[in-house]
C-alpha cells in the first residue's frame, strides 16, 4: 500500500468518525449526557431589571434540574443586541444561552440591519414570562380614563405627550399602534428607561406614561400613578377595575415577554431537553409566585410556538413602522 493510499484511507476514517460524532450529538443519548459542563447564560441588560432578575431566577432553577451550574454573565450593550449576537454566533452545543425580550421583534422592525437574522439565527427553547404593558397618568391628571385620553387627543391633535423607553422600543411602537387605531396624534417623548420618564411624569412635564407592568405594578398599587389601561387580552386579577386597551381599540393587546434561546443548529435532542426542564420550572408554584412580584405570569411554549410568535410580532411592528413613517435606525 503506497503513501497516497494510506493517507486517503486515514482521511476517510477521520471523516467517517466526525460524521458519526455529529450524529451522536443530535441523538437522544447525547441529550441524556447533556450537560457535562457549566452552561453560560448571557444577560444583555442592566442589573436589577426584569430580564436580569428572570435570568438569575431561571439560571438557579435550571442548575438544580440539569445538575450543572448555569452561570449568569453580564454582556450589556445595544439594548441586548451584543449578548444576543454572541449566542447567535456561539457553538451549537447548548452551552451558551440568552433571553430574547418583547423588544426583540421591535428591534427587527426598527433597525435597518442587525448582526444576525432575528428568527433563523436562534434556537428557540420556550417563552418564560409574559406581562402586559400599561398606560398611566399622574394622580392629579385631568385625564380620567383611556377613552377620555383618546377623546382629548382627538380634540387637540399633537398637544398631549406620551413617553416611551426609547425610539423603536415596545413602548414607543405600542403608542404608535394606538394612534393608528384611534386616529389620534400625540407627541412621542423617548427616554432612556422607565426611571427618567417616571420622574418627568410626576413633575408634570409629560402627560401619559407607557411602561411594563413589571414597573407599574407597585406604582399603581401605591397610588403614585393612576392606571388608564393594560394591554393584556383580559383584565388583571389585581386590577379588576382597570380596563384593557382592546376594550376600546379591539385587537390592540400586545404583551411583553421574555424567552430562552440557544445557538442555531443546536441538536434537537438538546433543545427538547432544555424545553422540558424549563417547562418543569415554569410549572412550579414558586415560579408563579416570583413572577407575580414582577407583574407577570409563567408563559411556557414549544420551540415552534416561540418561533411563530417572534415572526408574527416582527410582522406586526414592521407594519406599524411603515404606517407611521418612522425612520428606521442604523
Amino acid at each position: 500500500m503506497n503513501i497516497r493510499t494510506r493517507r486517503h484511507l486515514a482521511f476517510t476514517a477521520i471523516a467517517a468518525f466526525t460524521g458519526f460524532s455529529c450524529l451522536l450529538a443530535g441523538s437522544p443519548a447525547a441529550a441524556q449526557d447533556y450537560p457535562t459542563k457549566p452552561i453560560k447564560f448571557l444577560v444583555g441588560f442592566t442589573p436589577g431589571g426584569s430580564a436580569d432578575l428572570v435570568s438569575r431566577f431561571v439560571a438557579q432553577k435550571m442548575s438544580e434540574r440539569l445538575g450543572q451550574p448555569v452561570v449568569v454573565e453580564q454582556r450589556m450593550g445595544a439594548t441586548g443586541i451584543i449578548a444576543q449576537d454572541a449566542v447567535a454566533k456561539a457553538a451549537p452545543d447548548g452551552y451558551t444561552m440568552v433571553l430574547l425580550t418583547g423588544g426583540h421583534p421591535t428591534s427587527a422592525a426598527i433597525k435597518k440591519t442587525l448582526p444576525y437574522h432575528p428568527v433563523n439565527d436562534f434556537g428557540m427553547i420556550s417563552t418564560i414570562i409574559e406581562y402586559p404593558m400599561a398606560i398611566g397618568v399622574r394622580p392629579d391628571s385631568p385625564i380620567k380614563s383611556f377613552p377620555d385620553l383618546l377623546a382629548r387627543a382627538k380634540a387637540e391633535p399633537g398637544k398631549l405627550s406620551m413617553s416611551s423607553a426609547g425610539t423603536g422600543s415596545l413602548h414607543h411602537l405600542l403608542g404608535e399602534w394606538i394612534k393608528i387605531e384611534s386616529g389620534t396624534e400625540m407627541i412621542h417623548v423617548p427616554f432612556k428607561g422607565a426611571a427618567p420618564a417616571y420622574t418627568e411624569l410626576l413633575g408634570g412635564r409629560i402627560d401619559v406614561f407607557i411602561e411594563t407592568m413589571t414597573f407599574l405594578n407597585v406604582n399603581f398599587k401605591n397610588g403614585q400613578v393612576r392606571p388608564l389601561a393594560v394591554s393584556s387580552s383580559h383584565r388583571l386579577k389585581d386590577f379588576p377595575n382597570v380596563p384593557t386597551i382592546s376594550e376600546t381599540l379591539p385587537g390592540v393587546d400586545p404583551t411583553s415577554w421574555l424567552g430562552l434561546v440557544v445557538s442555531p443548529g443546536t441538536p434537537p435532542a438538546i433543545v427538547s431537553r432544555l424545553n422540558r426542564e424549563l417547562r418543569a420550572v415554569l410549572a412550579e408554584p414558586a415560579t408563579a409566585e416570583r413572577f407575580a412580584t414582577l407583574g407577570g405570569i409563567p408563559a411556557p411554549s414549544t420551540p415552534d410556538e416561540m418561533r411563530t410568535r417572534v415572526q408574527r410580532e416582527i410582522d406586526r411592528w414592521t407594519r406599524v413602522v411603515k404606517l407611521r413613517n418612522i425612520e428606521r435606525q442604523d
